[in-house]
């Protein structure tokens, strides 16, 4: 099973009467040097980047549209990273944004997207990389948008505050490791081959006060059930000996915390662990040793001088490169305090750190899943890098993501529906194109399908850098085409070796591509929500009416006081 049909199945679980469209951008494997730049030696990691994009008709109370002209709007779109590291058998989906636009028809979608997201990585069964163990992580911040731009200013959008998204990734953590766990999967827990442990941290508390903020303290009483549970350890996995840890440790000597704690992109950790990095610097760096000025007796050379001094370069070009050995060495243990920080240590320093404790809560968050019996493939395993079926480039998906962030707002279901076709459009005629491209002028039929945007997004896409080509595009959205997603700077990081070509070309799409892998659609016609209402009170005469009733305050009852007879 592909990601895009485990997805569509799990839309069609959800109530309602409606028409979901998915779009699912999943790129081919790559090298990538910075998942434990501090790691010695470092493993090999290869990386992948997954778009998804949940689209449908809009909400006829969110929208001036009328009834006759349907239009649909993206409603959910999640970004996440997923890497593979063979020497451990390990790999890391990490969730790196999650966004909705609150456009669509309740309830939301996007619980039962990143669920079955999570799970179909988490699922021995359906898991696309061959590995025995997968762990996914998040930073759970509380923002008003990610991924849809001025969607905060939709009327009806209303973000989870702080504590209840922290509250959200932990009931989706849950529910996705108890299936695992209770073998709801197709029985993929049978005779204990599944085991799954969660972990949460939230930075400045400790766990009362966390489970407290959470609320958790009359859930985790009141929740007696057959099934097994799954464990949540509130603190950090890498102490932990159960599950294996993706980075090897270091078979020469002392494993630091480069080996322990990943680094991604726009996290806090990776910010943290770059200032311990360079801590001590000043003590590491050295200046080069001054060479010895060459001294030769007599004027002009001679015949009988010449070997002399032909062994004396020798020498000391040879010395020359004992030094700059021994530098390397020295520059390669210089990683300030790595090796003295423990993860205990950097947890708690964590809880200090500006972006933890900015007046709102942040978590951190971890499901480790493990299979206890190795599998052994009965045909070879490709290669890592080898493109799959259904895969696109790495440039393909960072150019829809950067014309999804900059060139489109949301902030209305108008401007929304337009965005909704236009990136709909780009992405099949990136696919469609990609082949053709240069052939616009033998080829009408195919570019007049595409409106002038999605048109300019499909050259840029081939294009890109060229000055011609850009110089006929307006100025709107050139800056669409040209521009980077907004992300965080990366670190500046000397040390890390320049990443070897891919001995594979990149995947090409085509239409059939697009048809089998990236877009599908499922049409949802189950029995709608019953009203919140009768769901909290089970009608007129439940608990419900004990909400209607005022609330009294009970008044102090004062003590009498004794009068003299």
């Amino acid at each position: 099973m592909i990601l895009r049909d485990a997805l569509l199945n799990a839309l069609a679980t959800i109530a309602g009467t409606r028409d979901f469209h998915l779009h699912v951008l999943s790129s081919s494997p790559r090298k990538h040097s910075g998942l434990f730049p501090y790691a010695k030696p470092r493993p090999r990691v290869y990386l992948q980047d997954i778009l998804i994009l949940l689209s449908e008709y809009a909400s006829s109370s969110s929208s001036s549209l009328t009834p006759s002209t349907p239009q649909r709007v993206l409603v959910t779109a999640i970004e996440a990273n997923v890497y593979n590291v063979p020497s451990t058998s390990c790999g890391i989906l990490y969730i790196s944004k999650v966004d909705g636009t609150a456009q669509g028809i309740a309830p939301s979608p996007t619980s039962t997207l990143v669920k079955a997201l999570i799970r179909f990585y988490a699922d021995p069964k359906t898991r696309p990389i061959h590995v025995d163990t997968i762990w996914v992580q998040l930073f759970a911040r509380a923002q008003s948008q990610y991924l849809f731009p001025n969607s905060a200013e939709f009327e009806k959008k209303k973000p989870l505050s702080d504590v209840m998204l922290c509250k959200w990734w932990r009931r989706v953590f849950g529910e996705v490791a108890q299936g695992l766990v209770s073998g709801g999967s197709e029985g993929t827990a049978e005779e204990g081959k599944i085991k799954a442990r969660l972990y949460y941290v939230l930075p400045g508390y400790n766990k009362l006060e966390a489970e407290q903020s959470l609320k958790l303290s009359l859930t985790a009483t009141s929740s007696s059930s057959s099934q097994p549970q799954p464990q949540w350890t509130y603190g950090h996995p890498y102490t932990q000996t159960e599950i294996p840890l993706p980075c090897p440790p270091n078979p020469k000597g002392h494993t630091g915390l480069g080996h322990f704690i990943p680094s991604f992109d726009d996290d806090p950790k990776n910010r943290f662990m770059d200032e311990i990095a360079l801590t001590t610097d000043s003590n590491s760096i050295k200046s080069p040793k001054k060479k010895k000025p060459r001294t030769v007796s007599g004027g002009k050379p001679n015949s009988k001088a010449r070997p002399a001094r032909d062994e004396e370069a020798a020498v000391e070009k040879k010395k020359e490169k004992e030094d700059e050995e021994e530098g390397e060495q020295e520059t390669s243990k210089a990683q300030g305090e790595l090796d003295k920080v423990t993860p205990d240590e950097f947890w708690e320093r964590m809880s200090f750190r500006q972006e933890c404790i900015a007046g709102a809560v942040t978590g951190f968050f971890a499901l480790g899943v493990t299979s206890n019996a190795r599998s052994v493939p009965l045909v070879s395993v490709p290669s890592p890098l080898a493109p799959q079926p259904g895969q696109v480039s790495p440039r393909l998906v960072r150019r829809v993501v950067a014309s999804l962030m900059t060139g489109h707002e949301f902030s209305t279901t108008e401007r929304s529906v337009r965005a909704t076709q236009v990136l709909e459009e780009a992405i099949k005629g990136l696919c469609e194109g990609i082949v053709s491209v240069g052939e616009t002028d033998t080829a009408p039929a195919k570019s007049s399908a595409l409106s002038s945007s999605a048109k300019r997004l499909f050259l840029g896409a081939e294009n890109d850098g060229d000055e011609e080509e850009s110089e006929t595009t307006a100025e709107g959205d050139a800056e669409a085409l040209h521009a980077e997603a907004p992300r965080t700077p990366p670190p500046r990081r000397a040390h890390l070796p320049e990443v070897s070509p891919n001995p594979f070309p990149e995947p090409v799409t085509s239409l059939e591509t697009y048809h089998s892998h990236i877009y599908g659609t499922v049409s949802v016609s189950n029995p709608a929500l019953p009203p919140k209402s009768s769901v909290a009170g089970g009608g007129e005469n439940g608990a419900g009416a004990v909400q209607d009733q005022p609330v009294r305050v009970l008044a102090v009852r004062k003590k009498k006081r004794k009068t003299d007879s």
